[in-house]
């Protein structure tokens, strides 16, 4: 049986990107597509899960998207805070998250309600951890913003699952990947 990996990162305002013409994010693409094959192979990854935030988890759903077309046994799902997450979002991106959900293998809330409290995206944090094999976060210890609260889940749960697994893509990796593009120019 294959494992499962929550995979995420910051949402896209944490890194200032508004849009996907970002000089930036296609660097973020190939970094999470490059670690996702790594670890399709090295891993014995078969789910993906995120809850499908805007930034590096919905980004992570379109590369599973492509990278099943190589690996069709990788599956994505999405397990949303609560209900209608995405309600308050501009219409753009309702219909961006509505194709990421229609076309995930899995896709449920794990509250049954509206937003109620932060104590809803804690419990999406352990929850997601907890059904997890390893955490995939983009992540700079500098600037920990949201994902820092995921990241700490995980820390937890190695101390009693001493084989979770905890990879990182950090700013480093990402400016190491524009450095060899230029290069190879």
């Amino acid at each position: 049986m294959g494992k499962v990996l929550t995979v995420t990162g910051y949402k896209s305002h944490e890194l200032g990107i508004f849009n996907d013409k970002h000089p930036g994010l296609p660097y973020i693409k190939k970094a999470l597509k490059r670690n996702l094959e790594r670890l399709i192979d090295e891993f014995d990854l078969e789910w993906v899960l995120i809850s499908g935030q805007l930034g590096v988890e919905l980004w992570t759903a379109e590369i599973v998207f492509e990278l099943q077309e190589t690996y069709p046994h990788l599956k994505l799902a999405v397990l949303t805070p609560f209900l209608g997450q995405e309600e308050r979002w501009n219409e753009e991106r309702q219909e961006y998250y509505e194709m990421i959900t229609a076309q995930a293998d899995f896709y449920e809330s794990i509250s049954k309600k509206p937003y109620e409290s932060p104590l809803q995206l804690k419990v999406k944090n352990q929850f997601l951890i907890e059904k997890s094999s390893g955490l995939l976060i983009l992540y700079d210890e500098e600037q920990p913003g949201s994902p820092k609260y995921y990241l700490e889940e995980a820390l937890k749960k190695r101390q009693s699952h001493p084989n979770f697994e905890i990879f990182t893509i950090t700013p480093f990796d990402i400016n190491e990947l524009i450095q060899d593009e230029q290069n190879s120019w």
